[in-house]
């Protein structure tokens, strides 16, 4: 907010010129005042910001004039309409262009529009708030005449005011829809005589804002000869005071001093204040102009200075910081473009003065170049025997993944310029993925660097930024190998299947030169802006599932499935590798506690239900960490851990295995099996009939190719409507309703076919499975069996849950090769190619066991 301020010398003289100090008016306050402001106002706008504008009237003026020159005898009621502003003290005299918008603002213009003009102004205390109660307001303001309105299209209002005269609230008469008060008028203790005394304040008064003025550079002869003539002490300190960029606060406190030598006393110690912090001011813009030129006279000083010691031999710390790069540089071993850029980047850096940013940035991208490890690499460890025993030792199973690193070591013997293979583990949580990574580092002998891609946005992430910018540095890939000094270690990425894109970028299309051994021996980043040589990088990514992977990014890498544990390996590893950590890291030893086998067994199937190994590590921790409580309090152990005793240290059981449960033998439950990105699950499926007009009923979260996969498990059951011993007009009158338990949680897939098509056909014919039976599968309308994905890890799924029996297409037979042999020995797989062979199997027609696959 703006304000300016109107000093009246002669209503007689033509043309009448009002001084108009606008120290604060944005160059846009000259609309304001051509649309608010008669036609018959001259306004002289200054030719730069911070100088005055001088309205000038003419005798033809007629926007009353002659009220405001009898404006002290100007009658004032004692209610009037009040009106809020912020960020603004009005002063007596002013004139002030208001924006009005809130509501009760609105109506308190037009309710004084319809009387006398004549509206209570007051300042808020607070700026941000909108409607402020009355103990937000200050209770001393202005009356003021509303001069000229405007109403804009928006329904706001610009209003030209006048402030007629000095008024405090007695009284809040009406709150809503505005604000009517009761004012008591304030009068000016003006002296009865200038004395000696007030004519020195009012001189000092002058004099510092002169200097003020002066020190801003906005002085002005015509605006100091409007002060200069002002002779009433009120009249001074209220022209000074409302140009001082005081505090609201502040103002306010001039604006409540009625005693007109006293407010001038006010005004004088502000502008003392204020002649300090402008004279401060002043001083510092003037040693920042002086130090600018004594630093360019330093510079050709100190280039004559450099010649001189050139001449003379001597050396300085900046030639010696020269000679040091030089020196790195010719120990490094650098391919030759990389030396010859950082030869052209020590020349420049040479000619320029050690002060500028530009060198800053040169010795920055000097020193980045020096401590890349271009063709600095370790020595791989090419002992297939000895890498196959360190990733036994570090890793239970995972065979599939730890003969690719020993081929890869074989091939790397027998020709040593093989590239990096760019590898891309895929599987649940928990299975170990990362942890890999830096075991294959160790038994090859290279370094290892982690770095995240989850919710990675900014493509310059990976290429970095180009060096125009503020900042700039190289993408984490430069950064990764400067920080592990090799340019061929382990580099793992993990969650690849979680980058994001924005405008910034996207993040995988830049790894697509990353990750391809046919361009990645030149890649590029942005703040090195020369190729550096990854193909000699061992990549390791790792995603739970390769759904959200670009295409051409998933192309480029091997996929290596790692799929969820069994039981027996749980237990293993529980015993050989999750146990001994948690005691170490709870501080016990293990003649502390003693845990059996069929313990932990308990806790893998009655407290977890996961593919990986995360919920059994957290579980076998809360059972260190109580007993390592018992042996701080004093006990001397050992605890032994049974299962008698282990809901003590868990509590109950979180889950509760399916060979546990009977509640599933009934006609109309079966269960199916479900992938999902943490491994397998059962799906149990539930079909109830009513009698209806053959509603069918879907429940649970059902994604639309679920839906669909119901609706042709329907439409083959209605074709065997004679085989199932009912009429053809059955499902006309039966309502059919299936539902999915779990219904939270959103389910899709076509996998569920023929577990849909079994329950209504369990349902229909009121039979029961056989039981420990699951089942999977894509139906056709015709009863046909598809083919599925993510055999191993249904499988397993079933396993968990105590189901030995599983349905499998025909065509995925082929699949069982990748379940472990053991697994295969303790499950009975049931191949089909049909509905009829699913019904046969599924209500113990035939027994089919057959499963062997070597």
């Amino acid at each position: 907010m703006f304000s300016f301020f109107s000093q009246f010398e002669d209503l007689n003289e033509n043309p009448l010129t009002y001084v108009l100090p606008c120290l604060n008016a944005p160059p846009q306050a000259q609309g304001i005042y051509r649309e608010l402001l008669p036609d018959s106002i001259k306004v002289t706008y200054p030719v730069t910001l911070d100088q005055e504008v001088y309205v000038e009237f003419n005798d033809t003026l007629s926007i009353g004039m002659d009220d405001f020159s009898d404006s002290e005898n100007m009658k004032i009621p004692e209610v009037l309409p009040m009106m809020a502003v912020r960020d603004v003290v009005i002063f007596n005299y002013m004139i002030i262009p208001l924006f009005v918008g809130r509501p009760g603002s609105v109506e308190a213009v037009n309710e004084a529009l319809k009387k006398d003009k004549l509206l209570m102004l007051v300042t808020q205390k607070d700026s941000t708030q909108d409607n402020p109660e009355a103990s937000g307001l200050y209770s001393i303001g202005m009356v003021c005449m509303v001069m000229r309105t405007l109403k804009l299209p928006d329904g706001r209002l610009k209003v030209l005011v006048q402030a007629v005269s000095k008024a405090r609230i007695q009284e809040y008469e009406q709150t809503e829809p505005f604000y009517q008060v009761k004012i008591e008028v304030l009068q000016e203790k003006e002296p009865e005589k200038i004395t000696v005394k007030i004519e020195a304040l009012m001189r000092t008064v002058r004099e510092q804002t002169e200097k003020i003025m002066s020190l801003r550079g906005i002085l002005s002869a015509d605006l100091m000869t409007i002060i200069n003539n002002i002779e009433e002490p009120g009249r001074l300190a209220d022209l000074v005071g409302s140009n001082l960029r005081l505090k609201i606060a502040e103002s306010q406190a001039i604006l409540e001093e009625v005693d007109s030598v006293a407010r001038l006393k006010l005004v004088n110690n502000l502008l003392t204040k204020e002649l300090e912090v402008t004279t401060v001011q002043a001083k510092i813009q003037s040693d920042a102009k002086e130090e600018m030129g004594k630093s360019q006279r330093e510079y050709y000083l100190r280039e004559q200075l450099h010649a001189l010691q050139k001449e003379l031999g001597d050396g300085d710390e900046r030639v010696q910081e020269i000679e040091e790069l030089y020196k790195a540089l010719k120990k490094k071993k650098l391919p030759k473009l990389v030396r010859k850029e950082a030869e052209k980047q020590i020349s420049r850096m040479e000619m320029m003065h050690p002060d500028s940013s530009e060198a800053t940035i040169i010795r920055t991208y000097i020193d980045w170049i020096l401590d890349i490890p271009w063709r600095k690499a370790t020595k791989d460890r090419l002992d297939l025997v000895a890498a196959k025993a360190v990733l036994d030792e570090d890793h239970h199973g995972l065979e599939k993944v730890k003969e690719r690193i020993l081929e890869y070591l074989a091939v790397r013997k027998l020709n040593t310029t093989t590239k990096g293979p760019i590898l891309c583990f895929v599987g649940p949580p928990g299975v170990g993925k990362t942890s890999l990574g830096k075991s294959i580092a160790r038994a090859m002998g290279r370094k290892f660097h982690r770095m995240s891609l989850g919710g990675m946005r900014d493509e310059a992430e990976i290429r970095g930024h180009r060096r125009t910018y503020i900042g700039a540095m190289p993408g984490r890939i430069i950064q990764g190998l400067k920080l592990v000094a090799s340019n061929n270690p382990i580099f793992m990425m993990d969650e690849i299947d979680k980058i994001g894109s924005d405008y910034r970028g996207d993040p995988s299309s830049a790894l697509l030169e990353v990750l391809d051994p046919e361009q990645n021996f030149e890649f590029t980043d942005h703040y090195m802006n020369m190729p550096f040589d990854l193909s000699k990088v061992m990549f390791i990514t790792t995603a739970n599932m390769t759904d959200t992977i670009p295409g051409p990014l998933l192309d480029r890498m091997e996929v290596i499935r790692l799929s969820g544990y069994t039981q027996e390996e749980k237990l293993a590893i529980a015993r050989r590798y999750l146990l001994p950590r948690q005691l170490k890291e709870n501080g016990i030893k293990t003649s502390h506690i003693r845990l059996q086998d069929e313990t932990l067994q308990y806790i893998i199937s009655h407290y977890t239900y996961e593919a990986g190994l995360r919920n059994l590590e957290r579980e076998i921790g809360k059972v260190c960490r109580k007993v390592a409580r018992k042996i701080a309090e004093g006990g001397k152990g050992p605890y032994s851990i049974t299962l008698k005793t282990i809901d003590r240290y868990l509590g109950p059981p979180k889950n509760i295995p399916e060979s546990e449960l009977d509640s599933l033998s009934q006609p109309g439950l079966v269960t199916g099996l479900a992938w999902t990105e943490v491994g397998g699950e059962i799906l149990h499926i539930e079909v109830n009939l009513m009698p209806g007009k053959g509603t069918l009923t879907l429940t649970g979260q059902l994604g639309d190719v679920m839906k669909e996969s119901v609706q042709a498990a329907l439409t083959y059951c209605r074709s065997r409507s004679q085989e199932m011993g009912v009429e053809d007009s059955f499902f006309e009158k039966t309502d059919i309703h299936v539902h999915v338990p779990a219904g939270a949680i959103p389910k899709d897939g076509p996998s569920a076919g023929i577990t849909m098509a079994t329950a209504i056909y369990s349902a229909v014919t009121k039979q029961e499975l056989i039981k420990g039976l699951a089942m999977t599968g894509e139906v056709t309308l015709r009863g046909r069996v598809l083919p599925i994905g993510g055999l191993k890890e249904k499988a397993l799924a079933a396993l968990r849950a105590d189901i030995t029996k599983v349905i499998i297409p025909e065509q995925n037979q082929k699949d069982l090769a990748e379940i472990p042999k053991d697994i295969r020995d303790k499950m009975q797989f049931f191949p089909v190619k049909d509905m009829d062979d699913v019904v046969k199997i599924a209500f113990g027609r035939v027994q089919k066991t057959d499963n062997k696959q070597d």
